[in-house]
């Protein structure tokens, strides 16, 4: 996918697993991914109270078409592009079988409300297409026309996240999570396209723009499962604030309304408050720093294992639990050597 490994480290909370983060050449918040490296672990499952999906942006529909062909080269099984009204996008699973969106920055919202009426109003997907999203052989063909044998910049996924996609029980609920405490805006009342029955709501920041995005299916609590927590399913979403003052006022007003958030905690790159939603999935509150340079410099990020101070003076043994971790240099998507190395200064 081209990112890049901006911290290898280890979950804080149990040492004995890698805790890995990858993002952008500077792993800038809302372009980080992280997994805990936990192998045997059971695979996890989808459902109440967890995540669907995670998507990534992508620039347009011609890079989008460009990575479907380059995933379908290497044996990928890709579903789309499908059009979602307010972007396309498609969708694959990676190794352990966490569903991955790859979704564009338009049309944007405003395609069937106005910008100062969104989120105001139930919207119907359109009917057309409904039935377009359902012609498989018509999706199977709309592909780049030539092979793609390596990411091209315009390809690169330097945008970061696009949105992150959780099963709820009651989407007013989590309205008066998002928007009533948290102070999120409540950009669009639409359904699940794939299933018009499921109320699917969006959560951003300002206008919503991609990266902001936080989404919403609901389902009957009474016939869905509940999420199975394991490898391939999300343990947490995150949630940026600007400063330590404004993730305290946010701690406080969930602990008025009675959610036990966690105590703040230093993660050595972030600040974090936990809290869970109504459902019980895992919210972080973090702050944007000190940022992953704070222990190594940037042209090194990822290079090797680093910890925090409270856990160095344990460093040979907790080394020695750990499997083998082998990383190629990391090089920007279409850069050769050269360019690599200035991307890396000059960072």
């Amino acid at each position: 996918m081209g990112l890049r490994l901006v911290k290898r480290t280890v979950n804080f909370d149990d040492p004995s697993s890698y805790h890995l983060y990858f993002g952008d050449a500077h792993g800038s918040p809302g372009s980080v991914l992280t997994f805990f490296a936990m192998p045997g672990v059971p695979q996890g499952r989808p459902g109440m109270g967890g995540t669907h999906h995670y998507a990534l942006t992508v620039q347009d529909g011609k890079a989008l078409r460009k990575w479907k062909r380059y995933l379908t080269d290497l044996g990928v099984n890709v579903n789309g592009p499908l059009d979602r009204h307010y972007f396309e996008s498609l969708y694959f699973r990676d190794p352990e079988g966490t569903i991955v969106e790859l979704a564009t920055r338009g049309p944007g919202w405003t395609v069937d409300e106005p910008a100062d009426a969104l989120g105001t109003s139930d919207r119907q997907p359109p009917a057309s297409m409904v039935r377009a999203n359902r012609d498989r052989a018509r999706i199977d063909a709309d592909t780049h026309p030539e092979p793609v044998p390596a990411i091209t910049p315009d390809m690169a996924l330097t945008a970061g996240m696009h949105h992150i996609s959780v099963i709820g029980s009651d989407v007013e609920r989590t309205n008066d999570f998002y928007a009533g405490l948290l102070g999120m805006r409540l950009v669009k009342r639409t359904y699940n396209f794939d299933d018009p029955s499921s109320k699917h709501w969006y959560w951003g920041v300002g206008d919503g723009a991609p990266g902001t995005l936080v989404t919403y299916f609901q389902l009957d609590a009474q016939r869905a499962l509940p999420t199975r927590m394991g490898a391939g399913q999300t343990h947490h979403i995150a949630l940026n604030v600007a400063s330590d003052a404004e993730q305290l006022e946010l701690r406080e007003r969930l602990l008025v309304a009675g959610l036990r958030p966690s105590p703040v905690m230093d993660r050595t790159y972030f600040k974090s408050v936990y809290a869970q939603d109504p459902d019980g999935h895992i919210v972080e509150i973090a702050t944007a720093g000190p940022g992953f340079a704070v222990d190594e410099p940037v042209e090194e990020l990822g290079a090797r294992l680093m910890l925090p101070k409270w856990l160095e003076p344990h460093r040979a043994q907790i080394e020695g639990a750990l499997p083998p971790l082998t990383v190629e240099p990391w090089r920007a998507p279409g850069a050769d050597d050269a360019q690599a190395a200035d991307l890396e200064v000059a960072a």
